[in-house]
């Protein structure tokens, strides 16, 4: 069933993900923002003290974290993207930033953009 979200022109299936392969976890580099109560529950998933986790996993920005990336193809991956089965490696403790996309404000005026990026939206009919 496709996912609509108020003020947004577009739908969103997310049986998609299960053929796209990461789309949405690889290209350019750019910021994966994770705050402090999913820092929290993701080290715990990986049995890490949250020190170690963000010395490890995460990047200081400024007062905030953000994920690390890895170099992948011709561009970057989440630290957290599993090269082998094209999917995110921690999906059900995935920061916000992930869970709410393609459902970003961004993309209310940049939907060509996200048509390249994610096969499972689709505009909707008026």
């Amino acid at each position: 069933m496709c996912e609509v979200k108020s003020g947004f022109k577009y739908s969103f299936d997310p049986k998609k993900c299960e053929i796209c392969k990461g789309k949405c976890c690889i290209g350019e580099s750019g910021y994966i923002w994770i705050n402090d109560d999913e820092i929290y529950r993701l080290s715990k998933h990986l049995n890490l003290e949250v020190e170690d986790f963000k010395k490890r996993y995460l990047i200081k920005i400024g007062s905030r974290y953000s994920i690390r990336e890895k170099p992948y193809n011709f561009g970057f991956a989440c630290k957290f993207f599993d090269e082998k089965t094209l999917n995110c490696s921690i999906y059900e403790f995935r920061p916000n930033q992930c869970r709410t996309f393609p459902f970003w404000d961004y993309f209310k005026k940049n939907f060509k953009e996200l048509e390249l990026e994610c096969i499972g939206v689709k505009l909707l009919s008026n």
